[in-house]
């Protein structure tokens, strides 16, 4: 998995990965809520009450989740296998 350092994309994918809910605030004053299906650079896909809406970033003002968002960046480090050590290494040896 490629390291995300850019703190907008950690948040989304986080978000995204851990099913939470969201209130997205327009710049209108408009308010949706719903789960983060997906996002890329110019878009966030929601879904809200079973449909997907497709947001464009700019018209995004604050997106504001239920809960907390763990933004640590220790996501993409691997847990040691069971049973090992992490000093033990991989089991052909290396």
């Amino acid at each position: 998995m490629q390291k995300t350092n850019n703190l907008q994309d950690r948040f989304l994918l986080r978000a995204r990965k851990t099913r939470a809910h969201v209130t997205v605030f327009l710049i209108n004053g408009y308010q949706l809520r719903g789960v983060i299906a997906g996002y890329d650079a110019f878009v966030v896909v929601l879904m809200s009450e079973g449909k997907q809406q497709v947001i464009y970033k700019h018209a995004i003002s604050t997106i504001t989740p239920e809960r907390a968002v763990d933004l640590s960046e220790d996501e993409a480090s691997p847990a040691p296998q069971a049973g090992r050590s992490p000093a033990e290494g991989a089991p052909d040896g290396r």
